[in-house]
């Protein structure tokens, strides 16, 4: 490596010919680099940044020009930013208190046709403590409804970006498991059967062209059929919340009847027990890997060597906790890795696992020329809750690693004698 000069490394944008402020030039070098790409994990390597993208990976030392911002890696671990596979992020701050709860519903018309990208939020606090965590992106969806449908998500960045919704309508959400069946005439014969009626509309619905003048008279909504369209047609993931294995081997019969159907199955906690028959219908599972009590009949087989058992039988696994709290995933990763999960794996789960569920690993999940510059250089294992994120990076704009809860502390550590403490602000 090149001894750059002070004048150098403060060199930290470039202006094009029009004189406008082009994004800045980054270069994250001497870390253990995880591309989680062809080029695998790199010593001593350099991550090239450049107008929001990945512009190289390279094992060694580079020569590099006096237009690049040098963060010093050496002894820390570089990755891609991290993905909640499974969020309501943007949705909900304190979900028992203080007003409208945007990630529930109560008497909705809509039901399929549910977006969650009309209510998220680019203000709230727990973008900045999640991000600080690593992670940079994140699949957010409605927790609560009173029907089988949690209806369709979005997926965010956790930028400074105003409008954080980088993808609409990126997947539907629906509940097939006991809460389910609880909400859909309290049997799982009630619900099946609303279910299949439900997607016979929609293949049906997927011949017409709707206008405001389309006479419909299906069990569903005009709205909420249409929202279903993309998905039994393939275009949209559907994200299927299941953990029996019983249960999950009827979402298998389903594609075979719906064969354009992308699965997900979300939970699972029983899916060690039907793994092989899972990973034959190429689902992938986004689940919690700590859950290991039986809180129904339906998880009687819960166990933590679910995710190894899973990676065992070759099914893409990714870990999300279905909370605002994603941010506790990389501990959850870490114990789905002593409990058996291999640690690439466990990397996998909160990287490349989500960008291929969500369809958007040509973007994300990877460090790799091309991809967006989404980068977390940590203290150490990422999955070791002794260790931080140092640096984070998204889209190629390096973010402080502030939240609330760090400058109440800042607040705090020094105290003002001379005032009362409510004239310090944090």
């Amino acid at each position: 490596m090149s001894k750059l000069t002070l004048s150098a490394i403060a060199a930290v944008t470039a202006m094009t010919l029009s004189g406008t402020v082009m994004a800045e030039k980054i270069a994250i070098t001497g870390g253990t680099v995880h591309t989680m790409a062809a080029k695998g994990t790199l010593e001593n390597a350099t991550v090239l940044i450049e107008n929001g993208i990945i512009a190289d990976v390279v094992s060694g030392g580079v020569n590099l020009d006096g237009s690049y911002r040098i963060i010093d890696a050496k002894g820390k671990v570089v990755t891609p930013g991290l993905i909640g596979a499974y969020t309501s992020l943007g949705l909900v701050e304190v979900p028992s208190w203080a007003g409208i709860n945007d990630s529930s519903t109560k008497d909705a018309k809509y039901t399929a046709a549910l977006d969650a990208s009309d209510a998220i939020s680019p203000d709230t606090t727990l973008r900045n403590i999640t991000r600080i965590e690593g992670f940079t992106s994140a699949a957010s969806v409605l927790g609560y409804t009173e029907t089988l449908y949690k209806g369709r998500g979005a997926i965010i960045t956790l930028s400074d970006d105003q409008t954080p919704v980088t993808h609409k309508q990126a997947f539907m959400a629906v509940d097939l498991s006991s809460h389910g069946a609880e909400k859909t005439g309290g049997t799982r014969a009630e619900l099946w059967g609303t279910f299949r009626n439900a997607l016979n509309e929609a293949k049906f619905a997927a011949n017409l062209k709707f206008t405001p003048q389309t006479e419909w008279h299906g069990e569903l909504s005009k709205a909420n059929v249409q929202a279903l369209v993309p998905v039994v047609s393939g275009k949209m993931p559907l994200l299927v919340h299941v953990h029996s294995a019983s249960d999950i081997r009827r979402v298998i019969e389903l594609t075979s009847d719906y064969k354009k159907l992308n699965v997900t199955l979300v939970g699972a906690a029983e899916g060690w027990r039907v793994a092989n028959e899972i990973a034959t219908a190429g689902f992938s599972v986004i689940l919690n890997p700590e859950s290991n009590l039986p809180y129904g009949f339906e998880q009687s087989g819960a166990t933590l060597a679910n995710a190894a058992r899973l990676e065992k039988a070759g099914v893409n696994i990714a870990i999300g906790i279905n909370t605002h709290n994603i941010r506790l995933a990389t501990q959850h990763a870490g114990n789905a890795v002593a409990n058996g999960l291999s640690w690439q794996a466990g990397l996998a789960s909160l990287t490349t696992a989500p960008a291929k569920i969500y369809g958007i690993d040509d973007q994300l999940g990877r460090l790799k020329k091309g991809m967006q510059a989404d980068v977390v250089v940590w203290s150490g294992d990422p999955l070791e809750v002794i260790h931080a994120p140092t640096n984070v990076i998204i889209n190629g704009e390096e973010v402080k690693l502030e939240s609330r809860q760090t400058l109440l502390r800042d607040r705090y550590l020094t105290l003002d004698t001379e005032k009362p403490q409510q004239y310090t602000r944090p």
